[in-house]
């Protein structure tokens, strides 16, 4: 995608485009990468991906849960500064990350999630941090049975 249409999504709203409000010719525009059923993702966040409107950028996934499952979404880079957030269909944001318990600069959140369905997982940089190689890891916790 070239840089004036991810400005475009930044302006004009890449959320409300996101899993659909009827065909056209933006959709095409704004494609999160589907995460299906693998536990880790090793991406680079560059200056091609979404513009945050901070000075940094953010690439987005696309995830399925089941209502009821309990998730860990973790980012983990030596390049810079993340934040982790999950956003729902309709565009709220339902849980976000700076900075983990573990005092790096890397993000770490758990959620229930309330309603099946196709979600956004947003991998950005803090501010102006720039980018670079991450790994991401989406867990669905199975409780252990008695």
């Amino acid at each position: 995608m070239n840089r004036f249409a991810r400005n475009w999504l930044m302006l004009f709203g890449a959320t409300g485009l996101l899993l659909g409000s009827g065909p056209s010719h933006a959709e095409q525009l704004y494609n999160p990468i589907e995460i299906s059923d693998e536990p880790e993702v090793v991406d680079r966040l560059t200056a091609d991906d979404i513009p945050t409107g901070d000075g940094g950028f953010a690439r987005d996934y696309l995830v399925s849960f089941e209502r009821g499952n309990q998730v860990s979404i973790d980012v983990v880079s030596e390049d810079f500064d993340t934040v982790i957030v999950l956003i729902a269909r309709d565009g709220t944001t339902i849980a976000q990350n700076d900075d983990g318990p573990d005092g790096t600069t890397n993000s770490l959140l758990f959620t229930r999630i309330d309603e099946s369905g196709e979600y956004i997982v947003r991998v950005r940089a803090f501010g102006e941090t720039g980018g670079g190689e991450f790994t991401l890891r989406v867990v669905r916790l199975v409780p252990v049975q008695d």
